[in-house]
């Protein structure tokens, strides 16, 4: 992207860009902001011309005749096409992208994403890569998740709360899920968000291309304590990556039967 095509989205202040599909929402976004800046200055430059010219002074009578020439038309239909443009050169093919070309790799990281009131708590895959069944029948004080520990896959998932780690240079997909109400989960470095239904399952995916530390909000305004729902998004090296997964795995039960013997 042209440098200096970026100046409204600078002076807006976005965040830096970390995934791969960012730079193009990035440059749909400024091409936006330049028109309706554009817009806004003819219209309201228009808007003065039409006060000062049939100002009360000059035309005491009024003229019901309305405009003749088809300069507004022109403008009107030109309007349409850069609409047309924006939809049709940037949204839709961007948003083919995401919904129709979920990356199929062997090594895509799957994660759920569940959001209650007031936070985020993240299920990961043990080594399996396999992410366990939940059910929201299964749902008990206990069990809050709802998760089916008669699913084999489920034996090594493990969960952390307020905190999304996940690797570099590799396709994540996560699936969120609510428990109460309306969440979103906004990861804005990412440049994607996906609303959190209760009883209705949806995705997101992206690929993160740079290391960082950033803040995760729900989008949604969720309750009282929305202000409060902040989780931590970290994307680490692939060894940082393995460690956190290695620290965090349930114990095995192999490991269980030596510590209890």
């Amino acid at each position: 992207m042209i440098p200096t095509l970026a100046l409204i989205n600078e002076m807006f202040g976005l965040p830096e860009r970390a995934s791969e599909h960012a730079e193009m929402v990035d440059h749909m976004l400024e091409f936006v902001h330049w028109f309706m800046a554009i817009l806004f200055i003819g219209w309201s430059a228009f808007l003065c011309l039409v006060f000062w010219k049939f100002r009360r002074k000059n035309n005491p009578k009024a003229d019901y005749t309305g405009v003749q020439g088809n300069a507004s038309s022109h403008i009107e239909i030109g309007v349409i096409i850069v609409e047309a443009i924006l939809l049709l050169g940037f949204a839709l093919p961007l948003w083919n992208q995401r919904v129709e070309k979920y990356p199929a790799e062997a090594d895509v990281l799957k994660v759920r994403a569940v959001g209650q009131k007031f936070a985020w708590t993240f299920v990961y895959p043990g080594k399996d890569g396999v992410l366990g069944r939940v059910d929201p029948h299964l749902v008990t004080f206990e069990n809050p998740l709802g998760q089916d520990f008669a699913d084999p896959h489920t034996a090594d998932d493990f969960q952390v709360v307020g905190e999304l780690r996940i690797p570099v240079d590799r396709h994540v997909i996560i699936d969120v899920a609510s428990k109460d109400v309306i969440h979103n989960l906004a990861l804005t470095p990412m440049r994607i968000a996906q609303d959190a239904i209760p009883g209705v399952g949806a995705q997101m995916w992206f690929k993160p291309v740079k290391t960082g530390e950033w803040e995760i909000i729900c989008g949604q305004l969720c309750g009282s304590g929305h202000a409060n729902m902040i989780a931590y998004l970290y994307v680490d090296g692939e060894s940082d990556f393995e460690a956190f997964c290695e620290e965090n795995a349930p114990p095995t039960k192999v490991a269980l039967a030596s510590a209890a013997q």
